[in-house]
């Protein structure tokens, strides 16, 4: 697992600013190819206080746009749950990774 966003901080930095609002997220993007729908997650992103966790999600959000709705069924369905999590700032998994002893070596 990779964490975007964390290069060069210290844990001291890291626990500083999830105290203060800073959280761990993935976004998901769906690709169709006709029948074959492909639903994914990112890598995890570290959002610092003050950051859009909503513009840090765009390229997810704009590339499901383009090839997601393609797929029958699935492909639709897929695209709204995808748009609509990372509409909403991405799904949080702050608890996940804070319940790893060293986040730092999450990083590589």
């Amino acid at each position: 697992m990779k964490i975007l966003g964390i290069e060069g901080l210290t844990d001291q930095q890291i626990n500083e600013d999830l105290n203060n609002g800073g959280k761990f997220v993935i976004y998901r993007y769906t690709i169709s190819i006709i029948i074959l729908t492909f639903r994914r997650s990112s890598d995890v992103y570290f959002i610092r206080p003050g950051e859009s966790p909503v513009v840090k999600g765009l390229g997810w959000t704009l590339l499901t746009l383009l090839l997601g709705w393609w797929g029958i069924p699935w492909g639709p369905i897929y695209t709204i749950g995808c748009l609509g999590t990372n509409l909403s700032g991405g799904k949080d998994v702050t608890k996940e990774i804070t319940g790893a002893r060293d986040v730092q070596a999450l990083v590589s």
